[in-house]
């Protein structure tokens, strides 16, 4: 018979989500045959044994690894808070930032692939993430990496785990610690102006034409005289600029310092910044909104119909 090992338990929780010792039961049964290990819990549990994977992770953490000029950024989603403070879950975390760094994989499937053990579980991360899942009780996810070897120094900023900033310059150590620190209060989204993407702007400008309109028909309702169109269009643009300076690096009043902007600070430290990374934890991810009233009401409907 075959031997039911600990992380083949793992291995089936993660993929069922059913209790470690009805896994083990199961393993047992089907003489350690996965897939009828698998098959027998979802006789067994039914839709107890969902799979954990289809659940929502959008909290986790952001970890960073540096050593000289290589370095790797990484988030990993959970599907709690409660677990993005689990020591196994932020350990894994920072162990596979410091993969990024050193193994340079080309996508998540190869980080995953890379050679690493922990807490009895292996060969690979991919499988500790998996008898994680099982270990712990919630999905968690590879979201994205990031590595950085371009020759140039870098200095990262960690604000608790849930913002990642990584800054690749040149210059002085204390102003681009400063400059990481400034990114994750301010959330720049481009060095410049002139590096804000097109999306981005025209997004802004068909906003500010939005709010001109409305101003153009509240005016109107109340008989005053409407804006020209030359107006209207100086007033978009400007608002246009107005975005542009508050979401680039360079032109935001420096947090130390509001008198002074980030290109200022940097200038009178002799310090140039090549570029910049930030990882904010969940960011874009829909998460799920628990309605508890409707949870009820469905419960007590589904009892009557079954009275």
């Amino acid at each position: 018979m075959a031997a039911i090992t600990a992380s083949m338990v793992g291995e089936l929780r993660a993929k069922t989500d059913a209790p470690m010792m009805e896994c083990k039961k199961a393993l047992t049964e089907a003489e350690g045959n996965m897939e009828k290990a698998e098959e027998l819990l979802r006789i067994k549990l039914g839709n107890k044994a969902g799979k954990a994977s289809s659940r929502i992770t959008a909290e986790g953490v952001v970890a960073a690894y540096v050593d000289g000029t290589t370095g790797g950024l990484i988030e990993i989603n959970c599907e709690t808070d409660f677990v993005s403070k689990n020591d196994s879950f932020l350990f894994f975390a920072n162990k596979a930032a410091e993969l990024v760094a050193k193994s340079n994989p080309a996508d998540i499937a190869a980080l995953g692939a890379l050679p690493y053990e922990q807490d009895g579980f292996g060969p690979t991360l991919e499988d500790v993430r998996k008898g994680l899942i099982g270990k712990i009780g919630e999905n968690m996810t590879f979201r994205r990496f990031k590595r950085f070897a371009s020759g140039a120094k870098l200095a990262s900023y960690l604000h608790g785990t849930r913002i990642g900033v990584l800054v690749e310059y040149e210059g002085d150590d204390v102003a681009a610690k400063d400059v990481a620190m400034h990114i994750a209060a301010m959330k720049p989204v481009a060095l410049s102006t002139a590096d804000v993407s097109n999306e981005l702007i025209e997004k802004e400008r068909a906003v500010a034409a939005g709010k001109a309109e409305e101003d153009r028909k509240t005016a109107e309702a109340a008989g005053k005289p409407a804006q020209s169109a030359e107006i209207v269009t100086k007033r978009v643009e400007g608002a246009v600029q107005k975005f542009l300076k508050e979401v680039s690096l360079y032109n935001q009043a420096f947090v130390k310092n509001d008198k002074q902007t980030v290109e200022a600070m940097l200038k009178g430290a002799n310090t140039q910044v090549k570029g910049f990374t930030m990882f904010i934890v969940g960011e874009g991810i829909e998460k799920k909104v628990d309605d508890f009233a409707a949870e009820v009401a469905a419960q007590v409907a589904a009892a009557k119909g079954q009275a």
